[in-house]
């Protein structure tokens, strides 16, 4: 039937134009971004599990500069144990020969000097051993909290280490000389526990330069799965929406075509009244 008023045909090319031209906008759209989900109107459920993972991996990079700053802390804690043990090492050897009876006193009195500036330079590294406002190794900081997880729930605590002269590790005090041999003496064997002690403690801190060192590495590893697995469910094939985009193409052009036929068919009328 031929009909002015109603052109059925037309009707149907025009509404799979109109589809075609939706698709067609949707590739370019991803060919475009890159992504198959760029926004919730693409696919709400993928979009809100993708914007999920990414507040994670952000929640991530904060976990590593936390990590960092303490790992930073702590290495800085442990050059100064260090150097603390090399200096008490050289004060053990000059208190060992100021305990030498045959010296005069004047021989002694040398040695006492610079057993002094070695004592003093340790108060000195040990009040500068300091990053980004902490002293691990002073006493005035009882522990330092690094953040472990996306979600901040959980911490990696490194404990203080106070290796002030005078205390519980370094049990030389702050005061010490070698005023005779007798007390030369006595310094060798007092040296001698702190650093036995020393020694414990820059293993404590080495073992905690350690695991914040681990986490670092699995935080940074668990950060490229994670994108990686926003990837898969965002990203656009670019190899398939190309060969779509052609397919598509086509098809626009076949509707434009078939609906340019739909339209001339009203036409068929008009050979009815010649």
């Amino acid at each position: 039937m031929a009909s002015v008023n109603t052109n059925y045909g037309a009707m149907v090319a025009l509404q799979q134009l109109n589809s075609t031209n939706s698709q067609l906008e949707s590739t370019q759209t991803r060919i475009n971004t890159g992504m198959k989900v760029a926004s919730a109107k693409d696919n709400g459920a993928i979009y809100a599990i993708a914007q999920g993972m990414r507040s994670d991996v952000a929640g991530y990079g904060v976990v590593s500069e936390s990590l960092d700053r303490a790992s930073s802390t702590v290495d800085v804690a442990i050059a100064a144990g260090e150097a603390v043990s090399d200096l008490l090492i050289d004060m053990k050897e000059k208190a060992l020969s100021a305990a030498d009876a045959s010296l005069t006193s004047t021989q002694r009195s040398a040695f006492n000097e610079d057993f002094k500036a070695l004592r003093d330079q340790i108060g000195t590294i040990v009040s500068n051993a300091e990053f980004n406002g902490v002293n691990l190794i002073n006493g005035t900081t009882n522990s330092i909290d690094a953040i472990a997880s996306a979600d901040g729930s959980s911490v990696i605590t490194v404990l203080d280490e106070a290796l002030s002269l005078g205390g519980s590790i370094i049990t030389l005090a702050a005061t010490a000389s070698l005023s005779s041999a007798g007390v030369a003496s006595a310094a060798v064997g007092t040296i001698e526990t702190s650093l036995n002690n020393l020694n414990q403690a820059l293993a404590r801190l080495g073992t905690s330069s350690k695991s914040l060192s681990v986490h670092a590495d699995f935080v940074t590893k668990l950060s490229d799965v994670t994108e990686k697995g926003i990837g898969n469910l965002v990203d656009a094939d670019l190899a398939k929406e190309s060969a779509k985009l052609q397919a598509l193409q086509t098809k626009q052009q076949l509707g434009v075509q078939a609906l340019s036929i739909a339209n001339q068919a009203s036409g068929i009328a008009l050979s009815f009244f010649r």
